[in-house]
C-alpha cells in the first residue's frame, strides 16, 4: 500500500515533522510513504509537477497539503479525475472534494495566543506583528485574528508588521530593519515559530527586549519557552494532522469508514506546560484516530 504525502517545503520545522508523521504511521499499519516536496519552496509549478510525478507512480492514495489557496486547482483536478483518494491536510483542498481533512481553526489559534499575550501585558503595549507568506491561508486567518483581537484592546497600539515569509533568517532580517527604523515594540506577534525565533534573533542582535509568542510548538519554540525567552506558542500540530490524515487513508483503503474532517483543538503551550512538548519530534506521541476521535467527543 503505497501513499505520496505532498508538503510544501524543505525549511519549515512543521513540514519536516508532518512528513515524519506520515511515516511513523505508514509504518505501524503496514504502509508505504513516497515523499514529494518542491524544491522551490511553496512554489506553485513545482507542486504541480510533483503532482503529475506521483500519478505517474499510481500511489494508493495521496495525502496532500497544498501550497497555495488558488494555483494548484489544476493539479488537484488532475489527481481527483485519477480516481486516486485524495487526503487534505493544513489547508483545505481548494477545489472538489478529499475524503478526510485534518487541520486547525488558524483564526482560534491566533485568536487565542493573541489574547494570551495581551493578557501578559496587561491589555497595553505596542505590538510588532509578523506575517508569513502574503498569500498563505495560515498566515491570513492567524493576521487577520491578531488585529482583530488587537481592536479590541484600547491600551494594545499595532506599531508596525513585516512580513517573515515563515522563515527565520527572513523574519530576522525584516525585524531588524523594522528596529533600526523604530522605537522598540512591548511585544512580537508571529504567525508562526520559526518567525518568532527571528524575531528573537534580532532583538538579541539589537540589545532591545520584547515578549515574543508564536504559533506551531515546534522543539526550537519550547526550548525558548522553558528558558525563558519566548512567553508562549499555540500549538499547530502538523506532524499529527499528517499522521491521522495517512492513518484515515490507510482505513480508507482497508474498506473502513473515515471522518470527512478533523479540527485539532487549540492548546497554549507556556511554561507551566510545555515539559509535555519538551520532546524532539520523532519522540512526541501521535495519538490514533480512535483517540483523537474520543477526545473531541
Amino acid at each position: 500500500m503505497k501513499i505520496a504525502v505532498f508538503t510544501k517545503n524543505r525549511t519549515n520545522p512543521a513540514y519536516k515533522a508532518a512528513r515524519l508523521g506520515a511515516d511513523r504511521v505508514a509504518q505501524r499499519l503496514g504502509a508505504q510513504t513516497l515523499h514529494f516536496v518542491p524544491e522551490k519552496g511553496d512554489d506553485p509549478d513545482e507542486q504541480g509537477a510533483l503532482v503529475d510525478q506521483a500519478l505517474g507512480l499510481r500511489p494508493d492514495a495521496i495525502v496532500f497539503a497544498p501550497v497555495h489557496p488558488t494555483r494548484v486547482n489544476a493539479a488537484v483536478a488532475r489527481i481527483q479525475a485519477s480516481g486516486i483518494p485524495l487526503f487534505g491536510f493544513v489547508n483545505p483542498i481548494p477545489v472538489g472534494r478529499c475524503v478526510t481533512y485534518v487541520g486547525s481553526d488558524d483564526y482560534r489559534l491566533g485568536l487565542e495566543i493573541a489574547q494570551y499575550l495581551f493578557a501578559h501585558l496587561q491589555g497595553r503595549g505596542r505590538l510588532l506583528l509578523i506575517s508569513g507568506p502574503v498569500a498563505s491561508v495560515t498566515s491570513i486567518a492567524r493576521m487577520h485574528a491578531f488585529e482583530e483581537a488587537a481592536a479590541k484592546h484600547p491600551g494594545i497600539h499595532i506599531a508596525g508588521a513585516c512580513v517573515g515569509e515563515y522563515d527565520r533568517e527572513v523574519a530576522r532580517d525584516a525585524v531588524a530593519r523594522w528596529l533600526a527604523a523604530n522605537d522598540g515594540p512591548d511585544a512580537c506577534l508571529a504567525a508562526n515559530d520559526v518567525m518568532a525565533l527571528g524575531a528573537l534573533d534580532a532583538l538579541r542582535a539589537a540589545r532591545r527586549k520584547a515578549t515574543v509568542a508564536g504559533v506551531n510548538a515546534i522543539p526550537e519554540a519550547i526550548a525558548a519557552i522553558k528558558s525563558g525567552e519566548m512567553l508562549a506558542t499555540a500549538d499547530f500540530d502538523a506532524m499529527r494532522m499528517a499522521a491521522l490524515a495517512t492513518e484515515c487513508a490507510v482505513r480508507h483503503l482497508r474498506g473502513e469508514a473515515v471522518p470527512e474532517k478533523i479540527e485539532l483543538p487549540v492548546e497554549i503551550v507556556d511554561r507551566r506546560n510545555c515539559h509535555l512538548w519538551d520532546l524532539p519530534f520523532e519522540q512526541r506521541p501521535i495519538p490514533t484516530l480512535e483517540e483523537t476521535l474520543g477526545k473531541r467527543q
